[in-house]
C-alpha cells in the first residue's frame, strides 16, 4: 500500500523558511501572496495486510522518525 505523510509545523511554531519564501514571493513581486509554513511531504510504500494496519504503522513511524511530534503535526493518507 502506499502511504502519504504530510507534516507541517505546529501553529504558533516559528517558521524562518516560510517567512524567507514569503519575503521572496513579495520581493519578486507576488504581494497577495500571504503568510507561508513550509512543511514536508513523504510517500513510501508499505508491505501490511490492510489500511488500517498500514495506518498503525506508519503512525508508529511517524512518532518515532519521520516527525518530531514536540512542534510538527502529521497527516496520513493510505492509498491501495
Amino acid at each position: 500500500m502506499k502511504a502519504r505523510v504530510h507534516v507541517t509545523l505546529k501553529p504558533g511554531v516559528l517558521d524562518p523558511q516560510g517567512k524567507a519564501i514569503a519575503n521572496a514571493l513579495h520581493g519578486l513581486g507576488y504581494a497577495e501572496a500571504g503568510e507561508v509554513r513550509l512543511g514536508k511531504y513523504i510517500e513510501l510504500d508499505v508491505d501490511a495486510a490492510d489500511a488500517a494496519t498500514a495506518r498503525s504503522r506508519v503512525a508508529e513511524m511517524c512518532e518515532r522518525l519521520l516527525a518530531n511530534t514536540v512542534v510538527e503535526n502529521y497527516a496520513i493518507e493510505i492509498a491501495d
